[in-house]
């Protein structure tokens, strides 16, 4: 039976390019100069990335998520991954440091959405959520394709891809 991964994946190598982009762009602008501005990639684990911003003042860290956003466009990494929910955490010497975590994985909620929007339009496909991708399998190639089309349209919150095409 024909299938595929819908899937919440952002490309890590393209992430990892458009931070270091963004440090040596933060390094070289005047107004940064002297300043501990700065963007940090971490992976507290195996599954979850997080963006670390740094700055001097909240007009600095305003700028240096502009660069971020910026090179991410320019890289081709969609901004829907990144959360910038957090709010910024004051530290030593009057310097701030906002945490960004990086969306990867299907959750529940999104889980729950793509398969609302796959039974609302009556198509002859199944939803299935596997760990962090949802599954979805119907008996014609056409009917996937179909689908595929709704969840782009339908899920705009999320930057959905599409792999592991099964015939």
């Amino acid at each position: 039976m024909p299938s595929f991964d819908a899937v919440i994946e952002p490309d890590l190598v393209e992430l990892k390019n458009a931070v270091e982009q963004a440090n040596k762009e933060i390094g070289t602008r005047f107004d940064f100069k002297g300043s501990s501005a700065k963007v940090d990639l971490n992976s507290p684990t195996p599954k979850t990335r997080e963006l670390m911003l740094w700055a001097d003042s909240d007009f600095q860290l305003q700028q240096v998520r502009e660069v971020l956003i910026s090179r991410l466009t320019k890289r081709g990494v969609d901004v829907r991954f990144l959360d910038f929910s957090g709010t910024p955490q004051k530290m030593s010497h009057d310097k701030l440091k906002l945490a960004v975590t990086v969306k990867n994985g299907v959750d529940a909620e999104a889980g729950k959405k793509m398969q609302q929007a796959l039974k609302a339009s009556k198509l002859k496909v199944q939803g299935a959520i596997q760990g962090d991708a949802v599954r979805i399998t119907g008996a014609k190639r056409d009917d996937l394709q179909a689908a595929m089309a709704i969840l782009r349209k339908e899920i705009t919150e999320w930057p959905v891809s599409f792999n592991n095409f099964r015939d």
